[in-house]
């Protein structure tokens, strides 16, 4: 099975876009993950309604979503194109942003499983101790709550490598530039060929079946 250089570069833009997405999302995925398992407020329904949306949003709509937020005349995109002349859509940075959005409740399940695995009286014995609760946090919870932590990341990740909908409507499909593995592919079905949609999918299959498999491992052990 010989890869192609445009194979190889759609695939290392995925790989690339997906660890990107992973940064950019996981720093606000741990503290949304916490305080939607370890806080009461008002609208924490909506916020985890909210979080979870993207879940059983078709992908086209939330790449929509995204294009008229990002677009030249949109809220954010207007205003950096007016400002900076910096255009978002249609760019590596649009491609990383759509994975983030789709990716984002992914991880943070997994997040929440991990943290209510967490036994809550250790942490009110640490606090009993004098332990600040950023300290009860790094030491206590998220230590016990990394398989959890870990699993829901490598899920992220690999829902990223395989995002589609959205990335295309708010990064177009771009040889060389946005076009990632999940768009090759699309591109190989439409000019049919065959041999290169067999390998991109063998590919993908390989990658999804295993971040699946690690994720298992990892949750219950």
């Amino acid at each position: 099975m010989r890869i192609t250089p445009a194979e190889i570069t759609a695939l290392i833009l995925s790989i690339k876009t997906a660890l990107l997405s992973l940064i950019v999302m996981f720093p606000p995925g741990l503290f949304v993950g916490w305080l939607l398992v370890k806080r009461s407020f008002p609208g924490k329904a909506f916020l985890n309604t909210l979080v979870m949306l993207p879940l059983v949003l078709p992908p086209v709509v939330s790449g929509y979503l995204l294009l008229v937020l990002l677009g030249r005349h949109g809220l954010l995109g207007g205003f950096l194109f007016d400002v900076f002349g910096i255009e978002l859509v249609f760019s590596e940075f649009a491609v990383v942003v759509a994975l983030s959005v789709i990716s984002f409740p992914l991880l943070v399940r997994g997040i929440m499983g991990g943290i209510q695995s967490v036994p809550s009286e250790l942490e009110n014995a640490a606090r009993t101790l004098g332990a600040s609760p950023v300290k009860v946090f790094w030491t206590i919870t998220f230590p016990l709550a990394l398989r959890g932590i870990i699993g829901g990341t490598i899920l992220g990740f690999s829902k990223s490598l395989g995002e589609f909908g959205a990335t295309i409507m708010v990064a177009g499909n771009i040889p060389g530039k946005t076009q990632t593995i999940a768009l090759a592919i699309f591109n190989a079905v439409q000019l049919a060929e065959d041999a290169t949609v067999y390998r991109l999918v063998f590919i993908s299959t390989v990658v999804a079946f295993v971040a699946l498999w690690l994720t298992e491992r990892l949750t219950l052990r």
